[in-house]
């Protein structure tokens, strides 16, 4: 019961906001379920899926609560969250890693069933997260034999200017959180041996051309802060017996010009066999709560200045349409 309500009851705090017609009471072993019958219904089974996920050795968070009620509520009568989340990718460190949204599940079948794979969602959805912990498990099988991680040394709307010190020492901010996935998933004793012995590398997407990555587990991320040139570039790098994932936000681009590759790449290759393309949504957000509902808010303010810039461009195009009009009769008299 303490695993199941959480501290300070948080998880039945949690509970109570996704069903909020609904009353929760607890003494001792008990739990007692009252208020609108569907509601009721509802909430019923999902404290028994969340009990099951408790038996399954799962440690329950407000996002694997609000996971579980979004699944149970979409996929009515078909396969409860206690089966379709309760498979960890890898245990680390004492915890272990495992998809927490249907979403997230999708992207890692996605990742064990296609070559190359897209995660593409807005921050604190897991993308590179779950991505690293695939390739981390793929090396522990002798699956592969090397890890690639890359990003493109893009600053995020601020200019750092020189940065002091050696090569390493200049590109280490931009794979600064990749290497702290990596202490998370291993030994942190481990990570150090692995980077110098070549099995785990981590380098600016600058560093792939020219190269043919076989038997690799290859992991792009910041994918929105490449070229279509770049793009193109890294996606030809795959060599036999190897993995690709691309992951990125389409709605943080910080390329000073041009277009993404990543917003590019999806209409290219939406067609091929054995590329997937996985869309995560404020829904799969796993940080914070209030993370969702601000991807959600700019989401909203988006489309709304988007519609707005078609109508002043409609105006502005019906406008022109007259004066051009005007000036071609002014000038056919003339003549």
């Amino acid at each position: 019961m303490v695993r199941l309500l959480g501290p300070q009851d948080r998880l039945l705090t949690t509970l109570e906001r996704q069903y909020p017609l609904v009353e929760v009471h607890v003494r001792g072993n008990d739990i007692t379920i009252s208020g609108e019958p569907d509601q009721v219904a509802d909430a019923q089974r999902l404290v028994e899926e969340l009990l099951q996920m408790v038996r399954n050795g799962q440690e329950l968070t407000p996002v694997e609560v609000s996971s579980s009620a979004r699944i149970l509520e979409r996929d009515r009568g078909g396969v409860g969250p206690a089966e379709l989340l309760s498979q960890a990718i890898l245990t680390a460190r004492g915890k272990s890693i495992r998809p927490k949204t249907m979403g997230q599940k999708q992207y890692v079948d996605a990742i064990d069933h296609n070559t190359i794979v897209f995660g593409i969602g807005p921050a604190g959805t897991g993308k590179t997260y779950l991505a690293m912990a695939k390739a981390v498990q793929a090396l522990q099988r002798k699956e592969v034999n090397r890890i690639i991680l890359t990003r493109p040394a893009v600053e995020a709307g601020e200019r750092l200017g020189y940065l002091p010190g050696t090569l390493t020492d200049k590109i280490d901010p931009y794979l600064r959180p990749l290497y702290d996935a990596l202490n998370e998933m291993m030994d942190p004793e481990i990570v150090p041996k692995l980077l110098a012995a070549g099995t785990i590398e981590v380098a600016p997407l600058a560093y792939m051309r020219g190269r043919t990555l076989n038997d690799s587990f290859i992991v792009l991320d910041e994918a929105q802060n490449t070229t279509p040139e770049q793009m193109k570039m890294f996606l030809t790098r795959l060599g036999f017996n190897s993995k690709m994932v691309v992951t990125g936000d389409i709605t943080q681009v910080d390329l000073p010009m041009g277009i993404s590759g990543l917003q590019v790449v999806s209409r290219i290759l939406d067609r091929v066999d054995d590329i997937h393309f996985a869309t995560l949504t404020s829904d799969d957000v796993v940080r914070h709560t209030l993370v969702g509902r601000i991807v959600d808010a700019y989401t909203k303010y988006d489309q709304e200045q988007m519609a707005k810039r078609q109508r002043d461009d409609a105006a502005r195009g019906a406008g022109g349409g007259q004066v051009s009009e005007r000036d071609r009769r002014y000038r056919a008299s003339r003549r």
